[in-house]
């Protein structure tokens, strides 16, 4: 008995099979009774109301006849593949129907609850395949899997919707936001032009030698190219560019403190955009890229390669990487590093800088890492420390939380001048920026041949 009432239960919730009355049946027999209680006071009996109304049923049952039987109508659906974390994409939905009988519909998709769309989807379909579309976004990373379709019918009368529900099995893959990565690949300069940093060549007689151009007004007259100029009686330059085949090892901190919830995600996820767009940059210049990623013990590495096809190797070994309740394990991580990464590179570390400053156990660990490796710390600004220390101090307590926060400031600047002079860089940047932060650095430390 509890069986049945669940899947009654579950047939109004859309999760089952079977015949449902719908509400225009539900008023047309409600004011169909009522004309006959009416008539009860001018002598109609009891027995001739519910005669009557049995009746009214089972001629309503007829409707059933002009809509598709379950076995004619037939749906599929194309899912993309990978969906980038809070944009929109399309559903295709095709209905084939082996019936001449038009009918309207209602359909929910089993999606996973933490994507967005709006359900149900309506429509009207017929004989042949109809094809629908539906947007959805998904919030959260990782693989979904996707197997039921629930679909509602009925003919042009109304009165009996028939659901049905339907296996379709497909995954979907829910990647980082790779917006800032597709604009740095589209145009690099226009990505990094609000940062203030042109992505400029090597010093003269530094750095590979790229091609040989016109000359244009602010060139290094140093660097003109005088059998090329006498030969084509124009002023020729050589052109340079940083050297390639460096290798960048990307760090990415998975631990309780990259959970803190920002504008748009939290600093996890912003933290793989930005390890996304700079290991584009890299490989797009024909450096190694390796990506580590850890909070407690090591979670993922992917080992040094150079070519735009490792970014995809890197998308998806760290697209459905979720932040862990555990605090960071700095030192652990590093003594792997030193294992793994015996070439000099670039270790671009992406965690909580506050955090790390606080991590006595590190300090030991990187001054042995400076020693063959360069080191850049890039974190998040803490927009709420800076906006209560910039408050005006219009009462006692606002100037209480006034004064902590401009503590709090000074600490962590004392603590980043002491790592700075043993040469451990760090830098932090608004969330929004993140991305173009770490290319400029990156581009900078090219440019300037500190690797």
């Amino acid at each position: 008995m509890i069986q049945s009432l669940k899947n009654l239960w579950g047939r109004f919730l859309f999760r089952d099979k079977g015949i449902l009355p719908t509400g225009r049946l539900i008023a047309s027999w409600a004011l169909f009774s009522a004309l006959l209680l009416l008539g009860a006071f001018f002598g109609i009996t009891w027995t001739l109301i519910f005669t009557l109304n049995g009746l009214f049923l089972l001629l309503s049952l007829s409707d059933l006849l002009f809509s598709p039987r379950k076995s004619e109508i037939a749906i599929t659906r194309e899912t993309p593949g990978e969906m980038e974390r809070g944009l929109d994409y399309d559903v295709s939905v095709g209905i084939t129907s082996g019936s001449d009988n038009c009918f309207s519909f209602k359909m929910r998709d089993g999606l996973p609850q933490s994507f967005q769309t709006s359900f149900p989807l309506r429509g009207t379909a017929g004989e042949g395949t109809s094809s629908f579309l539906y947007k959805t976004s998904a919030p959260v990373r990782g693989r979904y899997d996707i197997e039921k379709l629930y679909l509602r019918y009925r003919s042009k009368l109304g009165l009996w919707e028939k659901q049905k529900t339907f296996t379709i099995e497909e995954s979907v893959k829910v990647i980082p936001d790779l917006t800032d990565t597709k604009r740095f690949l589209e145009n690099a300069q226009q990505f990094l032009l609000y940062e203030g940093l042109k992505i400029r060549k090597m010093k003269s007689g530094a750095g590979e030698f790229s091609k040989i151009r016109n000359y244009a007004v602010g060139d290094d007259p140093r660097k003109i190219n005088w059998r090329q100029t006498a030969k084509l009686q124009e002023v020729m330059t050589n052109e340079y560019e940083p050297e390639h085949g460096k290798y960048i090892t990307v760090l990415i901190d998975c631990g309780r403190m990259m959970g803190a919830e920002l504008t748009k995600g939290n600093r996890l996820e912003r933290a793989l955009e930005a390890a996304m767009t700079v290991s584009a940059a890299a490989l797009q210049k024909g450096d190694y890229v390796s990506v580590l990623a850890f909070s407690k013990d090591v979670k993922v590495f992917v080992p040094p390669a150079k070519g735009m096809a490792h970014l995809q190797t890197i998308l998806q070994s760290i697209y459905n990487l979720e932040v862990d309740s555990a605090e960071s394990n700095y030192a652990a991580v590093l003594s792997y590093l030193q294992t793994v990464q015996k070439k000099r590179s670039l270790l671009l570390l992406f965690s909580d800088v506050g955090s790390f400053l606080h991590e006595g156990g590190a300090l030991t660990y990187l001054q042995r890492l400076r020693q063959r490796h360069l080191f850049l710390m890039l974190g998040i600004e803490d927009r709420t420390l800076l906006d209560r220390a910039g408050e005006e101090p219009q009462s006692v307590k606002n100037t209480m939380v006034k004064s902590m926060a401009q503590q709090q400031l000074l600490i962590k600047k004392r603590e980043k001048v002491k790592w700075e002079k043993r040469g451990l860089q760090m830098a932090e940047a608004r969330e929004e920026k993140l991305a173009a932060s770490a290319v400029s650095h990156y581009i900078d430390i090219m440019n300037r041949g500190l690797l």
